[in-house]
């Protein structure tokens, strides 16, 4: 077909007028390509938003149905704990388990037994537990001589000077006077220094075992303590007597004060002394419950630890609370403080003051 042009004359399209329109051409070609890619872009980042926005959706519930199922699962553990909790038998006292078995009454009963046994034993009905030598007999006194593992030496001297001993013994006895070395055990019971000191009774009969009281310099306070109370459960006597085992005794004389003071109530008899409390760790005689005897630190009126006499109802009174007393670095200091609160009579006498110049002393300082 063949192209006109304006004024009618056929117009022939030569290769260079083509090549001409296929290069004005070319522009818009590029622009449209560019236009689609945008579109391809666009529509590619639109997928993109549309997947990610589904993907977090499902996240999302999937996290929203955990909770939820954590949730629940807490409640139904709650209460199943709770119900658990509802049904377990609670821990029952020792009152619960008495009254369960019918027991309650029981142990009221048991408990004025107790005080009923305190009250009969503070008023001297001691029954069969005066064992001595199996009777009732009521002596004047018990001088217990108080020794140690290391002390034969001396037992030996005192057996052959002023403690009497065999058939001479028995004799003081039947006169109302028990002497008798007081030990306690050997911390591990049962070895040579035990079997030592049993095999020394067997030959001499003069010894006070105190089963319960470990022999030891830092216990001697509460040897005193198992003393009084092992010696009032053994013999009934009006005295209970103390000598330290450095001690040498005029017997008759020592009897002699002893008898001038016979049916004496509350008798707390000795050297009685007083004297400052000392304080500094190191020194002899520290106390280490110095605090307690006030700013002036001086000790209350007591009577020296050498030689202590106390009459039957003091001793008693020791026995029956011995688990409560407290005691203080020396046994002197001990027993004048149980006696303090007591209607206890002191008697100062200075012939029981061992290291006294005067010449009608009964005892004395080996």
């Amino acid at each position: 077909m063949e192209n006109y042009s304006n004024n009618g004359q056929p117009f022939r399209e030569t290769l260079g007028s083509i090549m001409r329109n296929d290069r004005r051409w070319k522009p818009s070609s590029s622009a449209a390509v560019a236009a689609a890619a945008a579109s391809s872009r666009s529509l590619q980042s639109s997928r993109t938003s549309i997947v990610m926005a589904f993907l977090s959706c499902l996240a999302w519930l999937y996290v929203a149905g955990r909770l939820w199922q954590d949730a629940e699962s807490r409640t139904v553990l709650s209460n199943l704990l709770q119900k658990s909790f509802g049904h377990m038998p609670r821990i029952l006292t020792l009152e619960d388990k008495l009254a369960t078995l019918g027991c309650d009454r029981m142990e009221k009963k048991i408990v004025e037994t107790e005080m009923e046994l305190a009250l009969a034993k503070s008023q001297g009905y001691l029954g069969d537990r005066m064992k001595g030598n199996g009777s009732a007999k009521r002596f004047l006194a018990v001088i217990g001589v108080y020794t140690g593992f290391g002390s034969r030496l001396n037992r030996n001297v005192f057996r052959g000077s002023w403690m009497p001993r065999g058939e001479a013994l028995k004799k003081l006895e039947e006169r109302g006077v028990v002497i008798r070395f007081v030990i306690g055990r050997s911390p591990n019971r049962g070895d040579s220094l035990d079997r030592n000191i049993d095999e020394e009774n067997r030959q001499t009969k003069d010894f006070l075992i105190l089963e319960n009281h470990e022999e030891a310099a830092e216990e001697l306070p509460k040897k005193a303590k198992y003393f009084f109370s092992t010696a009032i459960e053994t013999w009934d006597t009006e005295f209970y007597v103390k000598v330290d085992d450095n001690i040498n005794l005029d017997l008759n004389g020592l009897i002699g004060i002893l008898e001038s003071h016979h049916g004496q109530h509350g008798a707390y008899l000795g050297c009685m002394k007083s004297g400052n409390v000392i304080n500094e760790v190191g020194r002899q005689w520290y106390e280490p419950q110095w605090w307690k005897f006030g700013d002036e630190k001086t000790y209350f009126r007591h009577a020296s630890g050498s030689l202590m006499i106390l009459s039957k109802d003091l001793a008693r009174y020791i026995n029956i609370n011995s688990a409560s007393l407290q005691t203080y670095a020396h046994d002197d200091v001990s027993v004048g403080s149980w006696m303090i609160g007591l209607e206890t009579t002191y008697i100062d006498d200075t012939r029981l003051c061992c290291g006294s110049s005067r010449q009608d002393k009964v005892c004395s300082v080996t």
